[in-house]
């Protein structure tokens, strides 16, 4: 029985993990989206009127700035042609979604195991259940990168984002089910 609890006591580490970098790599994503979108905004905007003042006013600088960022602004809309980041983003929502409630039930098999609430044949095929779900998510899910596991770890260590203490806790319950005083 310990070590099957060891196993999923591990495997649910990594669901915890694969969760937040999912969460982390769907933000990064999305800034880097919304950052292109409004550079592309802004180039916009430069090359206007760059050309404006080239046909009004006969700057010849004018006309050198505008065909310079309207070269810029073409390869970035190439770019953003062929990676819709929006999308991307949304997709390692989802993913972290799934997750989540993968994450979820790990946590109450581990609760059902500390209970004994289960037998070992319960155990084992709640924890390959778990497996063969975890396995159909991770291969629809994008590929993440290591600067959202490097964002995750500090989340997940120095922030600590997932845990709550007594006193956390007990701010959300009724006064019966408070823990601290």
């Amino acid at each position: 029985m310990e070590v099957l609890e060891s196993q999923i006591r591990e495997c649910f580490g990594r669901v915890v993990y694969s969760h937040k970098t999912q969460e982390k790599c769907a933000d990064i994503v999305l800034s880097l989206h919304k950052r292109l979108k409004l550079m592309l905004i802004i180039i916009s905007a430069i090359v206007t009127t760059s050309l404006l003042i080239k046909l009004f006013g006969d700057q010849g600088w004018a006309l050198l700035v505008g065909v310079i960022l309207s070269t810029i602004l073409f390869g970035l809309n190439t770019y953003m042609k062929d990676y819709d980041l929006g999308e991307i983003s949304q997709k390692h929502i989802n993913a972290a979604n799934e997750l989540w409630d993968i994450r979820e039930t790990y946590l109450s098999l581990l609760t059902d195991i500390k209970a004994n609430q289960l037998s070992i044949n319960q155990i084992i095929n709640q924890r390959d259940d778990l497996q063969k779900r975890l396995h159909n998510i991770y291969s629809g899910s994008p590929r993440t990168n290591y600067k959202a596991y490097k964002e995750a770890s500090k989340a997940l260590q120095v922030n600590e984002e997932l845990t709550f203490s007594d006193k956390e806790i007990d701010v959300f319950l009724p006064k019966e089910l408070r823990r601290t005083e």
